[in-house]
């Protein structure tokens, strides 16, 4: 019997989080959230005497603690992450410790912040004659990144590029995009707290857009998109042409 679900709360916007993901916090005997991500008002969906606790001040050990006796009492446990816990959610050390420990456990995703940050930009990704390949990444800090992954070595490709966690280098993020092959006059977006009440958005290039947003108090939830989808002429898909057949419509003349 799975006890312990890894739940992912969506961007921000409370009614992003999956079905799925609703009922199991409505159903939770103990609720495990990321405090310093995750909305408060998703905890408004806890039944009445849940117990909750803010992992932003919790180790992994004392969050796998609660865990562990709280399966033992034969509770149900939601550990909240922000976004789809798949991304920079740190589950993997969770899940291995849950997994020795003979814990059984399912993973329910959400909606990432960099698809929540296209929606509130109204811009898709892939668009045809421009790029169709999306690249998900960060720049090193604290945390090292292989050198075949660098900004630099990534930028070589000139794909649409969705960079986490890296707002607070942005001079050094857009250095390295330059000196990697993108034009300085690529465009760029930032949105800070996609889907939230507070959510702010910019557009500049590259050349342009740290003074853009100096003194702006643009902070660590946000969001870095950089991409020639985000200000240039495109092919339309075939998918929908008269005279494109396919499995499900024949071609017209």
């Amino acid at each position: 019997m799975v006890n312990v679900s890894i739940v992912g709360a969506g961007p921000g916007d409370p009614e992003l989080i999956t079905v799925k993901g609703r009922r199991l916090l409505e159903a939770a005997d103990v609720i495990i959230y990321a405090g310093s991500l995750v909305p408060k008002a998703l905890l408004g969906y806890a039944r009445e005497g849940c117990e909750i606790h803010n992992s932003a001040s919790m180790s992994l050990p004392e969050v796998l603690e609660v865990i562990e006796k709280s399966v033992e009492a034969g509770k149900k446990v939601v550990r909240l992450h922000t976004g789809d816990p798949s991304i920079y959610g740190a589950i993997q050390e969770q899940m291995d410790a849950l997994s020795k420990k003979g814990i059984e456990f399912e993973v329910v995703p959400g909606v990432s912040s960099f698809l929540a940050t296209a929606a509130v930009l109204k811009q898709e990704y892939t668009l045809p004659g421009v790029t169709q390949t999306v690249i998900i990444t960060r720049n090193e800090g604290r945390t090292a990144v292989p050198d075949r992954e660098k900004l630099k070595s990534l930028a070589a490709h000139k794909a649409t590029m969705c960079i986490f966690l890296s707002i607070s280098m942005l001079e050094e993020v857009v250095a390295e995009l330059i000196a990697g092959g993108y034009e300085p006059d690529t465009p760029i977006a930032i949105v800070q707290r996609a889907t939230w009440p507070e959510q702010r958005i910019f557009r500049a290039t590259l050349e342009t857009i740290c003074s853009e947003i100096e003194g702006e108090g643009v902070d660590r939830t946000s969001m870095i998109v950089v991409s020639h989808v985000l200000g240039s002429d495109y092919e339309l898909s075939r998918l929908y042409a008269p005279e494109f057949s396919h499995g499900y419509r024949d071609a017209k003349k």
